[in-house]
């Protein structure tokens, strides 16, 4: 991820809105690709405040009504009705209900890592779009919270009330409940997991959206060499043997987490999450001028994972000087870096 600069000259962050040393107003512009000055225009609307690229902006609905973005979409001309939602902010199906309380700050954090997530996939020209846009499996996110009874507390919850955070041919639903720091930190903890964020989700559910897209039918005898075959045992199968029986035994020499044990599915979305998250630390290492970066949408797969491992151990440390958790906690050794080869080959690929 890059940084910005507002027209003051100060250093402005992918997430801002107002600009803390002048006070302007900042937002997203499509045209120039920035995070930028926004200077008032006539008709509640703005022109951009890059000198290079001046466009005609208006805020996000999600922006300018709910406050949960930051991005603008183009003005054509003068006399033409701007786009109600920004480029992103078009994909949202389901949004929770506001009128809970709490609510819209859970949902403003899952559009954080919402609009990180579609950064990513920009920055390595993923195909993703809505049906009109022509994409073979149109992409909507759903961000929903589990059924409560006020007056009925007691009940236990049926699985009609749950909302279970996954994906759905091209449909990822987030629990909102993931966007509580406590309970995420409670869950992390119980799965015994290194690492349990909302980006995380978001990358791991997109994951099984290029499954889908970009394997099924066209490579899956190269996906079962590497990962194994998806079809014996099945899904549901492997998934009740792993809540019984847990991970497999020694599951670090072969996989990067516990989960991607329980079925090959599981296996590719875990190392398509675990490549996103390599790719968003070395832009952002490079963007920061970081002498162990790479250029992670043209550097070969070992450089990128040579550099991510140098900057992990760097990373780890300062956050264990911080009594943080470690930034990097995988172990990438040889059979998981295989998977992660052909996870490598498959995106740019499809960025071609």
């Amino acid at each position: 991820m890059k940084t910005f600069g507002c027209r003051c000259g100060n250093t402005v962050f992918f997430e801002n809105t107002k600009c803390v040393a002048c006070d302007h107003e900042l937002g997203w512009c499509p045209a120039c690709q920035n995070v930028t000055t926004l200077l008032p225009a006539d008709g509640g609307r703005f022109h951009c405040g890059n000198d290079s690229c001046t466009s005609v902006l208006a805020k996000c609905h999600n922006y300018a009504v709910e406050h949960v973005c930051n991005r603008c979409c183009l003005v054509p001309d003068d006399s033409s009705k701007p786009a109600e939602f920004c480029d992103y902010c078009r994909f949202n199906d389901t949004i929770p209900d506001l009128s809970v309380p709490g609510n819209k700050e859970m949902w403003q954090r899952l559009e954080a890592a919402k609009r990180r997530l579609l950064y990513t996939l920009d920055l390595l020209k993923l195909p993703y779009g809505k049906s009109e846009d022509g994409v073979p499996l149109p992409l909507a996110f759903d961000f929903k919270a589990d059924v409560v009874h006020k007056r009925k507390w007691w009940w236990a919850m049926g699985k009609e009330e749950r909302v279970y955070t996954g994906h759905a041919d091209g449909r990822i639903t987030i629990n909102l409940r993931e966007a509580d720091t406590v309970e995420r930190e409670k869950s992390r903890v119980f799965f015994q997991e290194a690492h349990r964020t909302i980006i995380g989700h978001f990358r791991h559910e997109v994951a099984h959206l290029y499954w889908q897209m970009l394997v099924q039918g066209i490579c899956e005898p190269e996906f079962k060499a590497a990962f194994g075959d998806h079809e014996n045992p099945t899904y549901a199968d492997a998934q009740q043997r792993y809540y019984e029986e847990g991970p497999k035994k020694d599951w670090q020499v072969n996989y990067v987490s516990a989960y991607a044990t329980m079925h090959p599915w599981e296996d590719f979305a875990e190392t398509f999450a675990t490549y996103l998250d390599m790719v968003s630390v070395l832009d952002t290492a490079l963007h920061m001028r970081v002498a162990e970066s790479c250029d992670p949408t043209t550097a070969d797969l070992p450089i990128m994972v040579e550099r991510y491992v140098s900057l992990g151990i760097v990373l780890n440390e300062m956050n264990r000087a911080m009594g943080l958790i470690d930034l990097v906690p995988e172990i990438l050794l040889p059979p998981i870096i295989a998977k992660m080869q052909f996870v490598h080959e498959l995106v740019r690929a499809a960025a071609n």
